[in-house]
């Protein structure tokens, strides 16, 4: 039967409903106990036999066998499934008062995806399954359209992204997903709540794009009659909280770039930025492990995991490696000993780098080798650090070693995970820098930012040294629960319309 006529004959159900004084859109339910606590409490209970236990169930059907006089419904709620045991006699027996023909009514009327209430005692089958042995049932919800076919399935895995709310309601182990991402994001936020962090939202509209290199998407404000951007990061408005003098200080929130669509890219994703006064990027190396053992350990219970099909030891301590020795591993070029760009570039073409004819400094060069030939290598957690001032323009340079800054980025499973510094406060030459990224705005460049003259002038009234970190917590969270696709740990990712849907997302 086509879509359209299943769905007008549930409507037919829906008023029949209606007509023997059934609401098919009930008001309020109040249940007993969940799934998932009759199965853990009641698990013991031997096959054949009945508990008188009064409880009260409510769930969506997933599958319906009638057998004349008796039924048996799977009932699912947000915590797991059980059966419905569903007896003519006693159904009768206790409903035949309101709705004479209460089971043909159950029989006729209801369907898989309908949402109902059950009350009753506990039984279990002869053939082992735990069920709520009914006495009475209330229609809470109809169902008009039919859910997918049990032995197929939601497979299309754009019908999943799109249609999400089936995605749940038929796949277990997706709720399972987005169940772990909101445990794990509250473990972080408890961490830094003990540690004595406190969380300060800051603006998502910005006069000024900042923070990061990336591409805003922009807005328009009527009654400002201004421009305006969607915030790239949470950088610079946080880093104005310390200068007034929060010295711990953090925000979780959504974040918008108007970039790439990928397996790891979305346009608009969570991250956690946290600052610290009086701390450097050592500090927030100490503080990353933390965080993200913390969660594996609260929320898997172990911190060796499996990311398709590879092992990943999460425990600490994680490797660490500067960013110019790890290049220098993988294509045997040290690039610290060089000092003519020309020399450089000819090293990196023959170590294999491409692309690489225009590219403007040693340190660009540096970056470039290491995103071709050493970036995908990281699988267990790794530490890079001590990146070149030319890609880091809100670190601090670094104390010992010219032209590098206090930075690091944190890889796992071959992606960027976190990212550090030990935080510019020098406003002479964070203005300098700065002022070097508008230029290349002005060149073209459309990753690149203007001058945040606010925060420059902030800077000025005096930064205490400070350690900055970001976590992205969508790439967090996917190899927390093993998601090979961003799109699988965001509950609405951002999707073309339908009849343009590219399905193939690199």
């Amino acid at each position: 039967m086509a879509s359209e006529d299943l769905r007008a004959t549930r409507i037919e159900k829906l008023d029949q409903l209606r007509s023997i004084g059934m609401n098919p859109f009930a008001y309020q339910w109040k249940s007993t106990h969940s799934m998932a606590d009759l199965q853990a409490k009641y698990g013991d209970l031997p096959n054949g036999e009945e508990n008188d236990v009064d409880v009260a169930v409510a769930g969506r059907i997933m599958t319906r066998r009638v057998f004349g006089k008796l039924a048996f419904f799977t009932l699912q709620d947000e915590t797991g499934t059980i059966q419905l045991y569903l007896d003519k006699n006693r159904i009768q027996e206790f409903m035949s008062d309101r709705f004479p023909e209460a089971f043909a009514n159950l029989k006729q009327l209801t369907d898989m995806g309908d949402i109902i209430g059950a009350k009753g005692t506990l039984k279990r089958t002869d053939k082992g399954e735990l069920s709520v042995y009914v006495k009475e049932f209330e229609m809470l919800t109809k169902s008009l359209l039919p859910l997918p076919d049990k032995f197929h399935g939601l497979t299309d895995i754009t019908t999943r992204y799109r249609q999400r709310y089936i995605d749940l309601i038929v796949n277990p182990e997706v709720r399972e997903t987005f169940r772990r991402r909101a445990l794990i994001t509250a473990s972080i936020r408890r961490y830094l709540d003990r540690d004595g962090f406190i969380e300060i939202e800051t603006p998502t509209l910005t006069s000024e794009a900042g923070g990061a290199d990336a591409r805003p998407f922009v807005t328009y404000h009527n009654t400002m009659d201004m421009e305006l951007y969607l915030r790239i990061a949470t950088e610079l408005h946080l880093k104005r909280l310390v200068v007034g003098g929060f010295e711990k200080v953090f925000e979780l929130g959504r974040i918008f770039r108007n970039e790439g669509i990928s397996t790891r890219h979305n346009p608009e994703f969570t991250s956690i930025e946290v600052y610290q006064a009086y701390a450097d990027y050592n500090d927030m190396m100490a503080l990353t492990e933390t965080l993200i053992t913390t969660a594996a350990t609260e929320v898997l219970g172990t911190t060796e995991i499996t990311y398709q099909e590879t092992p990943i030891n999460l425990t600490s301590p994680w490797k660490r490696i500067t960013m110019h020795d790890a290049v220098k591993d993988a294509t045997g070029v040290d690039f610290a000993a060089l000092t003519d760009l020309n020399e450089a570039i000819a090293a990196a073409k023959a170590a294999g780098i491409h692309n690489i004819d225009d590219c403007p400094s040693i340190g660009k060069l540096v970056n470039e080798a290491f995103e071709q030939k050493v970036e995908t290598t990281l699988i267990q957690p790794t530490f890079i650090t001590d990146y070149p001032v030319e890609i880091s323009p809100l670190a601090k340079p670094h104390r010992s070693k010219p032209g590098l800054t206090e930075r690091f980025e944190l890889f796992i499973v071959g992606r960027e995970t976190a990212n550090s510094f030990s935080e510019l406060t020098d406003p002479l030459d964070q203005r300098e820098r700065l002022e070097a990224q508008a230029a290349r705005k002005a060149a073209g460049d459309l990753e690149a930012q203007g001058v945040d003259e606010d925060f420059i002038t902030a800077l000025e009234y005096g930064m205490p040294p400070t350690g900055g970190l970001g976590i992205g917590i969508d790439r967090l969270v996917m190899v927390l629960t093993d998601a090979p696709s961003i799109r699988d740990v965001i509950a609405f990712p951002l999707l073309k319309p339908e009849k343009n849907e590219d399905q193939t997302p690199e």
